[in-house]
């Protein structure tokens, strides 16, 4: 075995696939709100009992230069009152990476965009929306992590039940 194979770096030469490199060029906010609704309509009478709904989309898409691809994840953190359903705030962020990724072969290049470069980008956007929270007059919200594979497949799961003809009885 050469030294190259021992240290887990492929052998091009040999056949083998070429190591995967994946570097974060770049992190952004493309958007960011909070409305604080408490604070617009005061206070909702007896005691609040927060409800926190998180929801994530993610999309991602090639660049010009070879090897770039930009993520964009979505969240929309809302919360409301358990008591009367009124709304206590809104959070909304779209957060973006530009990536550098070579060694992935072509077909795993979208799961691995979906799912490893999100997973990348994630702590960051938990600290923004706890501080976003915090600053606003809430207790900080500190996300639980999102399972980007279980995101992946349930979106291939809508994508391939929207794919299917409806069943139509034959007359």
């Amino acid at each position: 075995m050469s030294d190259d194979t021992a240290n887990g770096m492929a052998n091009p030469e040999a056949g083998q696939q070429p190591a995967v490199r994946m570097q974060i060029l770049a992190q952004y906010i493309r958007d960011l709100s909070f409305e604080n609704a408490v604070a617009q309509k005061g206070l909702p009478g007896g005691e609040v009992q927060p409800e926190i709904n998180v929801q994530v989309s993610l999309d991602a898409r090639k660049r010009t230069p070879d090897h770039q691809f930009e993520v964009i994840m979505k969240f929309r953190v809302s919360s409301n009152n358990a008591a009367d359903k009124s709304p206590l705030f809104l959070c909304e962020l779209d957060y973006g990476g530009v990536f550098h990724v070579e060694g992935i072969p072509e077909d795993q290049m979208h799961p691995f965009l979906l799912i490893e470069c999100p997973r990348m980008l994630f702590p960051f956007v938990r600290r923004i929306i706890s501080d976003v929270t915090r600053d606003g007059g809430f207790p900080p919200f500190n996300m639980d992590p999102v399972d980007f594979v279980a995101l992946y497949r349930q979106e291939l799961a809508r994508r391939q039940q929207a794919e299917k003809p409806a069943d139509v009885p034959l007359s």
